[in-house]
């Protein structure tokens, strides 16, 4: 009879596993085209909104943004399902392979290597190298991705030897902010924003996986809070490497490239732009995505050695991921880049000047929602928390972080406030914030300023700030490039803030719990 039923049941695992995790599945699909519907359309409807009433936008212009909203829809679903089924498995696999090996040289070698490797292929990446032209930029690629590799060695450190995660951050960012006297003022913000670009939709998947990995084989109480926080100490090797960077080679800062309107009079010329401009995304993505495949693979044969049907679905998903992430950055570079820099440019320049920053903070709220790497933090933070954290929760405090983050950087491209007048008080309320946070929360939320920063808001929120800038009179280098470094500073006084809730609410809990028990216990 057992062996009966067990036969019965086996083939309901089998559909259930086929529903999940095979990314050909229509049903898990669906459910990720409708998250991307639901966040890619308040962006729309607000940029709508502005060109009608405010901001008049060329019919070709408007019609290309439309555009790029369905490629970023199709391309966010396709992704996520992709990261899902292939980034995280990768990531775990190697993870748990290398700490069961109980060789410390091979766990800190793989992991500068996949640090390196992954930050290397980030597309963000080569789009901010490009702002710099004091620095050639294989140096600056090269510089970001050792910060990267370094510190990426570092948090693995931490999770196996279990140091405690306020200790290296809180000496990690005091050299930081100590370095920053030192630097150009021109170069400052650059060396800020590229901690927050290196830790992208290519990156972070890999990364919270890899250390799920790592902390999976101790399997003591705190092992799945400290898998956490790799995010966070990968996101500070970049800056100091360009801080270093900008002081070998004297550089004076970034200039913001031109950023114009596609322009077309019919309707087939303009979808000619985007299928221009694909091939150019699909390479990228390509060397993105190749580094971390030829090292999966070298990996499989040398040490996993996965079944056949566990493989297929990974290698399967990695098309997804890669077909996902090249619509997505074609939509967002080409549709939406220069609609954002023209909004900024122009409602700036308008009588209307300071309802950009409202008008910024509400398309900040919606726009981490539309970031790739959102989704698989939320994920992973609920499945780690067993739904302590629930998605909605961080998902608003997210968005309520950036939206913040937005706002002062508008205030600073229109003003030419310092940006170090506004991330010194920030980190040092966080760091603050630390001592009465739990510490799950305080990694959790150093990993999410990393995580919210990706492509929305290099190619969109970045844009904008450029323009309002250059409409102001203002200097680019120094008072438009910064909002990177702001979206990543604010999400982690939110996340704590929702640490800090959860706490009290979890003490409160305690003696409502007590005086029940001793109802019942009257009662009986």
């Amino acid at each position: 009879m057992r062996e009966h039923r067990h036969e019965r049941e086996k083939p309901a695992g089998r559909r259930k596993s086929l529903r999940y995790m095979n990314p050909a599945s229509r049903t898990v699909l669906r459910e990720k085209w409708k998250e991307a519907f639901t966040s890619v359309l308040p962006i729309s409807a607000i940029v709508l909104l502005l060109c009608f009433l405010l901001v008049p936008l060329p019919s070709d212009a408007l019609t290309g943004f439309l555009f790029g909203a369905v490629l970023l829809v199709v391309g966010m679903g396709l992704f996520n399902l992709g990261a899902e089924s292939s980034m995280r498995p990768i990531g775990e696999a190697v993870g748990a392979a290398l700490t069961r090996s109980q060789k410390l040289w091979l766990v800190l070698t793989v992991g500068f290597l996949v640090g390196l490797l992954v930050t290397l292929a980030e597309p963000d990446l080569t789009v901010l190298a490009t702002q710099v032209p004091s620095v050639p930029n294989l140096m600056m690629i090269l510089s970001v991705g050792l910060g990267v590799g370094i510190f990426l060695m570092l948090a693995l450190l931490r999770i196996l030897f279990q140091i405690r995660m306020w200790i290296l951050l809180l000496g990690s960012y005091a050299l930081v902010f100590a370095l920053s006297f030192f630097i150009p003022s021109g170069f400052l913000a650059v060396a800020f924003d590229s901690g927050g670009v290196t830790t992208g939709p290519m990156t972070v998947p890999f990364i919270l996986s890899l250390g799920a990995g790592v902390a999976s084989i101790r399997g003591d109480g705190k092992a799945e809070s400290d898998s956490f926080g790799l995010v966070a100490l990968s996101s500070v090797g970049p800056i100091l490497s360009v801080m270093l960077l900008s002081i070998i080679y004297h550089a004076d800062g970034g200039t913001a490239s031109a950023i114009a309107l596609p322009q077309a009079e019919t309707s087939m010329e303009l979808f000619g732009t985007f299928r221009a401009a694909l091939p150019e995304y699909m390479k990228e993505v390509a060397l993105a995505l190749l580094p971390v495949a030829a090292f999966f693979l070298i990996f499989q044969i040398t040490v996993l050695r996965m079944p056949w049907a566990r493989l297929r679905r990974i290698l399967v998903g990695l098309v997804y991921t890669y077909v996902g992430l090249t619509l997505f950055l074609t939509g967002v570079n080409v549709g939406f880049m220069p609609v954002g820099h023209f909004l900024g440019r122009n409602l700036s320049g308008s009588a209307f000047r300071w309802l950009l920053i409202p008008a910024g903070m509400v398309i900040g709220w919606f726009a981490v929602s539309a970031e790739p790497a959102v989704a698989v933090l939320n994920q992973q933070v609920y499945e780690m928390t067993a739904g302590a954290v629930p998605k909605k929760a961080l998902s608003l405090s997210l968005s309520a972080g950036v939206s913040v983050s937005v706002g002062l950087a508008l205030f600073r491209a229109l003003t030419g406030i310092p940006v170090l007048a506004v991330l010194i008080p920030g980190y040092a309320l966080a760091f603050l914030l630390m001592i009465f946070t739990p510490p799950v929360f305080t990694a959790i939320a150093f990993d999410s300023g990393g995580v919210a920063s990706g492509p929305m808001t290099a190619t969109f929120i970045l844009p904008m700030a450029i323009g309002a800038c250059e409409a102001a009179g203002g200097r680019v280098a120094e008072d438009a490039f910064g909002v990177v470094a702001l979206v990543a500073m604010t999400p982690l006084l939110a996340i704590q803030i929702l640490g800090l809730m959860y706490r009290f609410r979890s003490r409160s809990a305690v003696p409502q719990a007590q005086a029940a028990r001793e109802e019942i216990i009257e009662l009986m």
